[in-house]
């Protein structure tokens, strides 16, 4: 019997790159976006449905889960994917930017994960994969309020893993590095505010770095890949680098001083 991959931000980059593997691999894939009528690409995949859900509204967020599960049956894997980047000086965000941030990368996430833990519960099983980032164990200049969210899906991944470990509910975490995709155009939001010039030399150095490095990252497919192998590993390891792991080596190994020295050198 195939199973089934619910995955969340599956219009774009690691999230229809991820749907199109799964479907590849003869999985039933959910692939939901928020403006099903744009998808036309996934449409055309085998064994592949396209849903509406904005992971920052209840309601379809509860009608796709619902709609999912009443046309297959059960639900196997949910991927977490949907987020994007808030990225600039902190001192030029808005409260609105802030709450739309938190309400997308965390909160939504989050809410997506509560209305299929009764159903993976009811069924004896099931594994959710949250895509994280590098940045939720490293940071960068001008990406304070991006880690802080990555950071919050690291922490609430990991504690969730002893609650849901007994229920036969596996918890994954995915750890990319610059990824090759719209991540630093569509997927970002950039904070400026008129008059404030202080971080002028901060933000004209490090951000065409930092947009170089995901210029000549990895490819979208080579997370996908990650994330099919967390998916049916059937492990209880937590987390996946996908072409990160030498930089969180050095992160763990490396004291502060020196880390944040390395950091300052290469982007500023």
């Amino acid at each position: 019997m195939s199973k089934t991959v619910l995955i969340t931000g599956a219009s774009s980059g690691i999230g229809k790159a991820t749907a199109e593997l799964f479907a590849q691999q003869g999985w039933h894939v959910i692939a939901t976006v928020r403006s099903p009528d744009q998808a036309t690409d996934l449409k055309q995949l085998k064994r592949l449905t396209v849903l509406g859900l904005d992971v920052t509204d209840s309601d379809t967020i509860q009608q796709a889960v619902a709609a999912a599960i009443a046309q297959l049956g059960q639900i196997d894997v949910l991927v977490n994917n949907a987020g994007y980047a808030l990225v600039g000086p902190f001192e030029a965000s808005s409260p609105a930017q802030i709450q739309q941030q938190f309400a997308t990368n965390v909160f939504g996430l989050m809410e997506v994960t509560r209305a299929l833990l009764p159903h993976f519960r009811q069924q004896g099983h099931g594994t959710i994969i949250n895509v994280a980032s590098v940045g939720g164990r490293v940071t960068f200049p001008l990406y304070s309020l991006y880690h802080s969210t990555k950071w919050a899906v690291e922490g609430f991944t990991e504690s969730l893993q002893y609650e849901l470990s007994p229920l036969g509910i596996r918890v994954k975490i995915i750890e990319p590095g610059p990824i090759k995709t719209d991540f630093y155009d569509r997927s970002m939001d950039v904070m400026t505010q008129p008059g404030l010039t202080a971080y002028d030399a901060v933000v004209n150095t490090a951000m065409p770095k930092m947009n170089q490095a995901g210029a000549t990252g990895a490819s979208a497919e080579s997370v996908a890949q990650v994330i099919y192998q967390a998916a049916t590993d059937n492990s209880p390891r937590l987390r996946y680098g996908a072409n990160s792991i030498l930089l969180l080596t050095l992160r763990k190994l490396l004291p502060d001083s020196l880390f944040f020295q390395i950091v300052r050198r290469a982007l500023l």
